[in-house]
């Protein structure tokens, strides 16, 4: 039983109480996030009558930043502490008016139920300033014995989606550097780079578009790489702390050459999602695109980059792409027609009269008094179909009594 409850309390002196366990309804559930139910029991073996005062839950969670004090100091240089979850329930206590309960000797299971906040909660995290952690702990508290506890940890993650459009407009920088050192300069190395998108997800491969132009008289390497960036935040102070998470390589580019990434990789390793709404701690992420030049500083682009945990649907970029037909260049509808139309021409110049008698079909037509109803249908479409167009004119044959002034407007 103490390996399926992931921890096993001491056991006091006396020996009364054999183990005190705490499992989840799901242990398969890796993470909870906020609005969440957390279920589970709490079990207690005991050897013989044990009396007890109270078996309680706690749940909490906080964010934590210090780091150590300088030499000689007695108190941390910077702590800071924010809470996010803070949860007590009572599993097991004395009836009212008596102090003690008397539990009998055996297996014995507690449940608990609590749900998280509905207001978003911090991703767990832990870095080297600081953590940010959630745990849940069964107290059994008895007369005369110190408590005995059981804790187990609770992952939380807050969901970031990276189909919002924010995440997925591309991304695109353009950089150039002078080699060289006072007078003697060989040239400029230019760099442009992009990504289709800002965010991302754990296990994806970011496709890079680079475009490299080394015009120095150095030979120069391209390469590409995900940094994450820890930020603390503690008495007013900070403190950062950054390393290199993936990197890729790119081919040496000789002396006056070029070269052109359409689309390398470079796969997301397991990480934590990106941290943007703690106050304390933030875990931020880029992909740099860089080039190692000897004897000088390297260039580098760095494109910002957000890791998220709802992956990409592939609907934005569909969306996008017509988005992009619409966006196109619409500058020829800013012609202007010409003041006075042409005429039409007429159409005995476009058919001649021969073809025109072969057109005109043979039904004859209604008698007088009759309406247009006694003739065939495809008479009538055939007749209307090959009349000749009436002669353009630009007054109107047919002038109404009133004369209509309405304006008119192009919704494009």
């Amino acid at each position: 039983m103490g390996g399926e409850a992931g921890a096993a309390a001491a056991v006091g002196s006396e020996g009364r109480v054999k183990s005190l366990g705490l499992v989840f309804e799901d242990e398969r559930k890796g993470c909870y996030s906020s609005g969440e139910t957390v279920a589970g029991h709490v079990l207690l073996e005991a050897a013989e009558p044990v009396a007890l005062r109270s078996l309680r839950l706690e749940a909490h969670g906080r964010a934590t930043a210090a780091w150590g004090p300088s030499p000689g100091a007695a108190a941390p240089a910077a702590a800071s502490e924010v809470e996010y979850l803070n949860v007590r329930l009572s599993l097991r206590e004395p009836p009212a008016g008596e102090g003690i309960l008397l539990l009998q000797p055996g297996k014995h299971e507690f449940p608990f139920s609590f749900q998280l906040p509905s207001e978003p909660l911090v991703t767990s995290f832990t870095g080297k300033y600081g953590s940010i952690q959630y745990c849940v702990r069964a107290i059994l508290e008895r007369p005369k014995v110190p408590d005995q506890s059981v804790k187990r940890e609770l992952q939380v993650i807050s969901h970031i989606d990276v189909n919002t459009p924010a995440l997925l407009t591309p991304v695109l920088k353009t950089q150039e550097k002078m080699v060289g050192c006072w007078f003697f300069t060989s040239g400029p190395v230019s760099l442009s780079a992009k990504i289709e998108r800002k965010g991302y997800c754990n296990g994806e491969a970011i496709p890079i578009y680079a475009e490299i132009e080394n015009c120095s008289s150095r030979l120069i390497v391209p390469k590409a790489a995900i940094f994450q960036t820890q930020t603390y935040l503690a008495s007013g102070r900070t403190k950062s702390v950054r390393h290199m998470v993936a990197n890729v390589r790119g081919n040496h580019i000789a002396s006056g050459g070029t070269d052109t990434w359409n689309g390398k990789t470079l796969k997301i390793p397991p990480v934590t999602p990106s941290i943007l709404d703690c106050c304390i701690i933030r875990v931020d992420y880029s992909l740099a695109v860089y080039i190692h030049i000897p004897g000088a500083k390297k260039l580098m682009l760095e494109l910002p980059l957000v890791i998220g945990t709802i992956p990409f649907n592939g609907f934005g970029s569909r969306n996008s792409s017509i988005a992009s037909q619409f966006s196109m260049d619409m500058s020829w509808l800013t012609l202007t027609l010409p003041e006075q139309p042409e005429a039409p021409p007429n159409y005995a110049d476009v058919v001649s009269e021969e073809e025109f008698c072969r057109h005109v079909p043979p039904y004859p037509q209604p008698p007088e008094g009759e309406g247009e109803a006694c003739c065939p249908v495809f008479a009538c479409i055939q007749e209307f179909r090959f009349q000749p167009p009436p002669l353009y004119s630009e007054i109107d044959p047919h002038p109404t009594d009133v004369e209509e002034t309405q304006p008119v407007s192009f919704i494009l």
